[in-house]
């Protein structure tokens, strides 16, 4: 089973460690592209000038009271690494609290999720990374240019057989959703899934989407899927396994050749 993860905005950097080395993240194959992206990304936040600073500012996204994002990118290959799980700290990761699970959940966590990253592509949660500021939106200088194109070209050939026997469970949200997605003919092992929020209003159910509370829900299921070392072999059994944990999972028509669409449907936020 693969859990397919967003990263999270907010990071909390290792203190202690090796710098980090792309080589030696999951699906190794990807160390080339990766260190193509780091350098781009550290000569751009390594320019010194006033100019040149709030022009990394504009790419990066980030406003003039972020400048301390743009130095921590500079010394990205001399900072020191941990874990991803504990670098990435939103409120998905908080839900998740991998950290408080115990060593079987963990090690099923280690093995089953993986993160999407515009500055590593992709990487497990034991993976070792500093923490950085580099959206998948953001566009770096040639021959790099927009990430999300960058890593579309380059995950497939790695990341394809890694996600072939299924099932996938994908929580990322559209940007990184738009980094890679399977091949037509796996489509139907790979089950997406969002949140719904239902609350009865004048004696109506009604269901809306949620942002925060998305993410919290996301991560309380992964963490759930983990304390059970869940081992579903296909997306009924994904299904099944979610309803036994008390999730309460719908079902949406897809087109062939799509990715299976999941709800899970919460009560209370």
């Amino acid at each position: 089973m693969l859990i397919l993860l967003p990263p999270s905005e907010g990071k909390t950097p290792a203190t202690t460690g090796s710098p980090v080395d792309p080589t030696q993240l999951w699906l190794p194959e990807l160390g080339a592209a990766r260190t193509r992206v780091l350098n781009k990304l550290v000569a751009m936040c390594r320019r010194g000038s006033a100019r040149s600073v709030a022009d990394s500012l504009a790419v990066l996204g980030l406003s003039e009271g972020q400048r301390g994002e743009i130095a921590r990118n500079a010394e990205l290959p001399e900072a020191p690494a941990g874990p991803a799980g504990a670098v990435y700290t939103g409120v998905l990761y908080e839900a998740l609290d991998a950290g408080t699970l115990d060593d079987d959940a963990r090690t099923w966590l280690h093995g089953s999720a993986v993160v999407f990253s515009g500055l590593w592509g992709v990487v497990r949660l034991g993976d070792l990374i500093p923490a950085y500021r580099c959206s998948v939106g953001v566009s770096l200088p040639a021959p790099v240019g927009g990430l999300t194109a960058y890593w579309k070209k380059n995950l497939r050939k790695a990341l394809d057989p890694a996600a072939a026997g299924g099932p996938v469970l994908d929580l990322r949200s559209g940007a990184y959703a738009a980094m890679w997605a399977p091949p037509a003919e796996s489509a139907d092992r790979v089950a997406a899934l969002r949140v719904l929020h239902e609350r009865v209003v004048g004696g109506v159910a009604k269901r809306s989407v949620v942002s925060h509370f998305n993410k919290a829900t996301k991560g309380r299921l992964v963490r759930a899927l983990a304390a059970e070392s869940a081992k579903p072999e296909s997306v009924d059994e994904l299904v099944s396994a979610l309803r036994d944990l008390k999730f309460t999972v719908e079902e949406r028509p897809v087109a062939a050749g799509r990715p299976r669409q999941l709800d899970v449907v919460v009560a209370e936020l």
